[in-house]
């Protein structure tokens, strides 16, 4: 997963070595991303111990996913205002006491309450993370190398979180999968002892965007989840929620998401595209878990190990990727990539409780081939081309919105698996598949001139 990335600042005394800087980067971002894939295979035992239907499990994925993509629209400028170190390791601090809260949490409300707060601090962490890299080197070519390095370890968190769960929660308890954040996150802080205060900036907060974009938001994912005679009242309340955003950002002299952004053609594919990753990679992580669990019979560790041949070539192909744009340009590899990802997708059509474990978890790669290959690409072209001043308003719009995209994802495919499991993974299947296929000729349209730079899934 790639975000922000924003202009380097000055800091107070540099330090003699980029190292801890980076170190710090590296494991907050990790710590984030491993929680977004290393509670889908708790969600059964959750269920299970806090009296969770199968409808309401979604919540302890979206929960953290909404606050996250809602608040990651305007936490690089909070980071900007307090300075990149404060704002990590006071995100960090945060992230750890509701990780903490989740693991104690005594019911279902409790927990999701835990995990809205975990989002918010993930949204701070994600920013200033990078923030740190971009302020320790001050050598392009060292810093992209640097940000290459802070994306691998999100990479590879990714890869780790099914397994981990699984081992987990099998092993222990489903609690284990909150509580291995303390030690993760109390050595996140370690290296940032090391590294210099940063400055403070001026940054201003867009705190009417920032409220509508979270009110719309909140609504869209209740109405996926929920259903029935609700949805439509959510539903209202987003359209009217996200039609005040508009006007907000419109008004504004230093809006949250200059609306002029979406009228370049390829920022507008960029997002498009990127959604219908997430929607594609984040759904599909989530039923299959489902589906491993509820209708194969496996345990949490089992049904974790059966993605690892999956989530395990990403960090892999996302470094090839880069390699391929920066020879041919973006449009080969975001197309190539969303190809072979719908051609996963139909093809783990054919997965039925009889098929082999073994061909089970093979028919899973491509899809993980496709989305790592398109993704890097896809970033890069958002950010050139948007203006020099609003390339990390630009990546952290495609970034929010591909969360955002991950979270309805979520949300929609576990609304249908609490009917039928296994319906649900065929309709998700090809709704991922029809999404890709429109993207993929969207993205015809992007640019075919070199890339110099891209960034990891």
């Amino acid at each position: 997963m790639s975000f922000t990335l924003r202009r380097p600042e000055a800091s107070v005394g540099r330090p003699a070595s980029p190292r801890p800087a980076l170190a710090a980067a590296m494991l907050g971002f990790a710590l984030i991303t491993l929680d977004t894939s290393v509670v889908n295979v708790a969600l059964p035992a959750i269920g299970a111990d806090l009296g969770a239907g199968t409808a309401g499990l979604p919540w302890v994925v979206d929960a953290y996913t909404l606050v996250l993509a809602a608040l990651l629209l305007s936490s690089g400028a909070l980071t900007d205002r307090v300075g990149a170190s404060r704002a990590y390791g006071a995100g960090v601090v945060v992230f750890v006491l509701a990780s903490a809260a989740c693991g104690l949490a005594p019911g279902f409300p409790a927990l999701l309450a835990a995990r809205a707060v975990q989002g918010a601090a993930a949204a701070v962490m994600l920013p200033a993370s990078l923030a740190l890299v971009r302020e320790a080197y001050g050598d392009p070519a060292r810093r992209a190398r640097a940000v290459s390095l802070w994306a691998a370890g999100g990479t590879v968190a990714v890869a780790l979180g099914p397994v981990v769960g699984g081992a987990l929660t099998t092993g222990w308890s489903w609690r284990g999968v909150f509580f291995v954040n303390l030690p993760l996150g109390l050595l996140a802080l370690v290296p940032l002892t090391r590294v210099a205060r940063s400055a403070r900036g001026s940054a201003p907060l867009d705190l009417p965007g920032q409220l509508t974009a979270v009110t719309a938001l909140g609504a869209l994912t209740f109405a996926a989840v929920e259903g029935g005679t609700e949805a439509w009242w959510a539903l209202g309340l987003a359209g009217c929620a996200f039609a005040a955003f508009l006007m907000a950002e419109a008004r504004r002299r230093h809006p949250m998401v200059p609306l002029g952004l979406f009228r370049n053609t390829t920022v507008a594919v960029a997002m498009a595209a990127g959604s219908a990753n997430s929607v594609a990679f984040y759904g599909t992580l989530f039923v299959f878990s489902l589906f491993f669990q509820q209708v194969l019979g496996l345990s949490a560790l089992s049904a974790g190990l059966m993605f690892l041949p999956m989530t395990g070539l990403l960090a892999g192909v996302n470094l090839l990727s880069a390699r391929v744009a920066a020879r041919y340009g973006a449009r080969l590899p975001v197309v190539l990539g969303q190809a072979v990802a719908v051609a996963g997708l139909l093809g783990l059509l054919t997965v039925d409780a009889d098929s082999s474990r073994v061909a089970q978890a093979l028919l899973l790669v491509p899809l993980a081939l496709g989305a790592g290959f398109s993704l890097p690409p896809l970033i890069a072209s958002m950010m050139e081309a948007a203006p020099a001043e609003r390339a990390g308003t630009a990546a952290g719009l495609l970034n929010a919105v591909r969360q955002t995209a991950g979270t309805l994802a979520v949300a929609v495919f576990g609304s249908m698996a609490a009917r039928s499991v296994e319906t649900a993974l065929r309709t998700s299947l090809l709704i991922s598949a029809g999404l890709l296929t429109l993207t993929a000729l969207a993205s015809l349209r992007l640019p075919g001139r070199r890339v110099t730079e891209a960034s990891g899934e």
